[in-house]
């Protein structure tokens, strides 16, 4: 399983093979920051706003006890805070602190900028090709947005 193949690769294997790749990026990325990469995804999606617990399962695919001890464990590190749900008395909704907000923020430009560099050697026109053609992946796919385009107002 381990040998090498010269030459194109298939649509699933270029999917799965990049998956890796950028997953290996973030996953560094977030060492570095002195987070684990689902903390970093965490941070990522609670940028725009807060979300409840059931929200943020759906968007990390994580199972509600994962999902609780991811929250607690970047709670205990001053990253992120529960907040009453307004709508739900019964509910919370988890939020950023103001460490946890900067911390994002450099954490979120220095990953878009590895990420970016994927494509370093790639015309605009092939970088607007993928871009296009991922997007449809995604779009058809429904896949949540766990993480905004870095030119994207927030």
């Amino acid at each position: 399983m381990s040998e090498h193949v010269d030459g194109p690769i298939g649509v699933v294997a270029a999917l799965v093979r990049s998956a890796f790749l950028v997953d290996a990026v973030y996953a560094a990325s977030a060492r570095e920051y002195g987070l684990t990469q689902q903390q970093g995804q965490l941070l990522c999606v609670l940028m725009p706003q807060p979300y409840g617990m059931s929200e943020l399962g759906a968007m990390l695919g994580l199972a509600k006890s994962s999902l609780t001890g991811l929250v607690d464990r970047s709670e205990r590190n001053g990253l992120v805070q529960r907040r009453p749900d307004p709508r739900d008395s019964r509910a919370v909704r988890v939020a950023l602190t103001r460490r946890g907000a900067k911390l994002v923020e450099e954490f979120y430009a220095e990953t878009c900028r590895r990420i970016e560099e994927l494509t370093a050697g790639f015309a605009p026109e092939e970088r607007d090709t993928l871009a296009a053609l991922l997007g449809r992946v995604v779009e058809e796919n429904k896949v949540p947005s766990v993480f905004m385009e870095p030119d994207h107002p927030r």
